[in-house]
C-alpha cells in the first residue's frame, strides 16, 4: 500500500528556526530607550515605516538603504541598524534538528521566508542554509513575499514536489492561509516542543 506520508517540509526562518522575533526587536527597543512596541509600531502603524519595510523584504531597497532611512523614524544611530534590531535572535535546536532528521529520513526540505537581504548584516550565517535545505527562498531574491502565493509557489517549484505533498510551517497565522489554499498542510508554530511534536504525528517519524 503507497505511503501516504508527506514528501516535502517547508518552514520559515524567524520565529520558527530561531527564538521569538519580537523578544529580540523589544530588547533592541529597550537597549536604545525606547518604549518595547516601538520597533513593531515603526513597520507595521507608520505609512512610511511599513513601506520601507515591504521594500527591503521585496530586494528593492538595500539593507544600508533600509537603516539610513528608517533610522530617523525610531530617533536612533543609523549604522548597523538591522544588525542591531536582529542582535538577540539566537538558533532554535529543536527546530533545527527536526529538519535536519526530516531531510536524513528522505523528506525534501525548504527555507521559505520573508528575507531581508544579507549585508551588512546577515541574520542567516550560522544557520547552514545552503547544506540544510534543498530549496531556499527568501522574498528579497523573488521580488514577492508572503503571503503572496507567488512565493509559495516559487518554493514548491525549487523543491519539485506538488502542495499537497508539502507541509509548512510559520509562526504567523496569515501566512499559513495561502499555503492551504494551494493544497499544503500548514503547521502554526507555536513553541518547539508542540511544533515538533506536530510534525512527527503530520509524517509518522521520530524528529526530535
Amino acid at each position: 500500500m503507497p505511503s501516504t506520508r508527506p514528501q516535502g517540509l517547508l518552514v520559515d526562518f524567524g520565529g520558527v528556526l530561531t527564538t521569538p522575533v519580537g523578544e529580540a526587536t523589544e530588547a533592541f527597543c529597550l537597549s536604545e530607550g525606547l518604549a518595547p512596541d516601538a520597533f513593531a509600531n515603526v513597520i507595521t502603524e507608520d505609512p512610511v515605516g511599513r513601506a520601507l519595510y515591504a521594500d527591503l523584504e521585496l530586494g528593492r531597497i538595500t539593507q544600508t538603504e533600509w537603516n539610513t532611512r528608517t533610522a530617523p523614524l525610531l530617533g536612533v544611530e543609523a549604522a548597523g541598524l538591522l544588525g542591531r534590531v536582529l542582535a538577540g535572535l539566537r538558533p532554535e535546536p529543536a527546530l533545527l534538528a527536526a529538519v535536519d532528521a526530516a531531510r536524513a529520513a528522505g523528506i525534501r526540505t525548504g527555507l521559505l521566508s520573508n528575507g531581508v537581504g544579507r549585508a551588512p548584516h546577515d541574520p542567516y550565517q550560522d544557520y547552514g542554509l545552503d547544506t540544510r535545505f534543498d530549496a531556499v527562498v527568501l522574498s528579497d531574491g523573488h521580488g514577492a513575499r508572503k503571503p503572496d502565493p507567488a512565493l509559495y509557489a516559487t518554493a514548491l517549484d525549487l523543491l519539485e514536489l506538488p502542495a499537497g505533498a508539502c507541509v509548512f510551517v510559520d509562526d504567523s497565522p496569515r501566512n499559513l492561509d495561502p499555503a492551504r489554499d494551494l493544497g499544503m498542510t500548514a503547521l502554526l508554530d507555536t513553541t518547539p516542543a508542540e511544533t515538533v511534536a506536530g510534525l512527527e504525528e503530520i509524517f509518522g517519524i521520530p524528529l526530535g
